[in-house]
């Protein structure tokens, strides 16, 4: 697990997936943070110029108005007036008031400097040349960002033709720049929480990925023992957990393979040893006796020997698909009493009771009846197998509606409960004293499936097992179709 941690945090290599999820989500926030910075730019920028504009405007208006009710009147100095206004200027801390001559120069500022006549001034030439009279100019002034609107006067005096005001907008530059540096520190927050956020994110899906790969890796050498730590319910949790029921399945099937060559091993070297011995003692010399039993050994071991090997055949052509059936209408009764006959001699010989009530009805069924023949011989010959001498054997066949059942039914050692769960698993023998591959079985439980049946196991361990064979039944109208 430590190795695996050590990768993950190796993990934001170039072409990992944290590196991409990192760099994509980053891209993908940082131009959207971009975009919104700028929107908020232009837009407060829009704004707080726009309002700039329109206060200027305004007292433009205002004062424009006032001059042209002094023209009129006729009982005042409108150039004293229009001078003290000027100078007396009640709003010269945020702005400057300027009257300009129709010459184009200014004549009066409320800052008490005239400008020289060389003094650029586009916001005039732009509402001399308008419709409105208005002129408006927002730029750079002697290094300074201003804002200058000009508005032609109504009057026809000579000495003032134009007002102009002129304002500073370092100010309003200055909350633009603090709204802007707010937003940046925002973006960079936001900025700061998405990559935490992210690569606890990533963590939680790469640190778990890791360890999967370096599991199988394991795996993949034959060490099984590597699990999995499970720390949430999410989709990876469900697939560490899935990953660590693979991983106890193979170990399972490992244990079992091994148990199972161990086991062969041992079941091939049994009668090859007594065939081996046989073979040799007759070769040495013998009388009729000896000749006779020897050839029964070697017969006996022989046909276990082919039984053995028939098994072996068999779950191959299962587990690689190429496991066909002859398929017709047959009585599964007479299977079973076909099976039954080749062990009643050997029941009696091991001092068992095999009983068996013959019924008096046909049970057809749609099926091969080499294959039912061999999944009964193998029921019957583990329940002998297993039956010690003074015990019974009971099979019993029922039928019904539309199926039939056979049990077979024992007094022998029985099946531990934590081992029931897996007699039908390949390989598995829940007692190793007996002779035996371990696959019959689960063969037999093939055959059958591919039948349509079910077969079951009951055991208690101490008392027996019953192992319930049932079989659908071939209805009258299937039957006269497949004849």
């Amino acid at each position: 697990m430590e190795n695996a941690l050590k990768i993950a945090r190796r993990g934001f290599g170039k072409r990992s997936i944290a590196t991409r999820w990192m760099m994509n989500t980053l891209s993908v926030v940082a131009i959207l943070l971009i975009v919104a910075n700028l929107c908020i730019y232009y837009f407060t920028k829009q704004y707080y110029y726009g309002s700039a504009e329109s206060y200027v405007i305004s007292e433009a208006n205002a004062s424009q108005m006032v001059l042209a009710r002094l023209y009129e009147d006729y009982s005042v100095n409108f150039s004293s007036e229009v001078r003290h206004i000027i100078e007396n200027f009640d709003k010269k801390d945020r702005m400057e008031m300027m009257s300009i001559n129709r010459a184009g120069d200014v004549t009066i500022s409320s800052s008490g400097f005239s400008p020289d006549k060389t003094y650029f001034m586009p916001d005039y030439e732009m509402a001399a040349a308008s419709a409105d009279g208005l002129g408006v100019y927002r730029g750079r002034d002697g290094g300074e960002n201003i804002l200058a609107v000009t508005i032609i006067m109504t009057t026809t005096s000579s000495s003032v033709s134009a007002l102009r005001f002129v304002t500073s907008l370092t100010m309003v530059d200055d909350q633009i720049g603090g709204i802007m540096l707010a937003a940046l520190l925002i973006s960079a927050f936001i900025l700061l929480v998405v990559v935490m956020t992210g690569a606890y994110f990533v963590k939680s899906i790469c640190v778990p990925l890791v360890q999967i790969s370096a599991t199988a890796k394991k795996l993949a050498t034959g060490d099984f023992s590597e699990r999995i730590p499970i720390t949430s319910n999410d989709e990876i949790g469900q697939l560490s957990r899935a990953f660590n029921e693979m991983a106890n399945g193979l170990e399972n099937s490992e244990q079992i393979k091994n148990d199972f060559i161990s086991s062969v091993s041992h079941e091939l070297r049994t009668p090859l040893t007594a065939i081996k011995g046989w073979s040799e003692t007759l070769n040495l010399g013998y009388d009729p006796e000896t000749f006779a039993k020897g050839m029964k050994v070697i017969t006996g071991e022989t046909r276990r020997l082919e039984r053995m090997v028939e098994e072996l055949l068999d779950f191959s052509r299962i587990q690689s698909g190429h496991f066909t059936l002859q398929m017709s209408t047959i009585d599964a009764i007479a299977e079973l009493e076909d099976a039954l006959l080749i062990y009643i001699d050997k029941a009696k010989k091991e001092s068992v009771v095999l009983s068996y009530n013959e019924p008096e009805f046909l049970c057809p069924v749609y099926g091969d009846k080499n294959r039912l023949r061999q999944v009964f011989i193998n029921i019957i010959d583990n329940a002998l197998k297993y039956t010690e001498t003074g015990g019974s054997i009971d099979v019993l066949a029922e039928k019904n509606d539309d199926s039939v059942t056979i049990t077979v039914t024992d007094s022998g050692v029985g099946i531990a409960p934590e081992d029931l769960p897996k007699v039908k698993q390949k390989f598995y023998k829940a007692n190793s004293t007996k002779h035996g591959s371990g696959i019959g079985l689960a063969v037999a439980d093939e055959i059958i499936s591919l039948h349509g049946g079910v077969l079951e196991v009951e055991s208690e361990l101490g008392y027996g097992t019953t192992v319930t064979i049932t079989l659908p039944l071939v209805r009258k109208k299937e039957r006269s179709e497949d004849e």
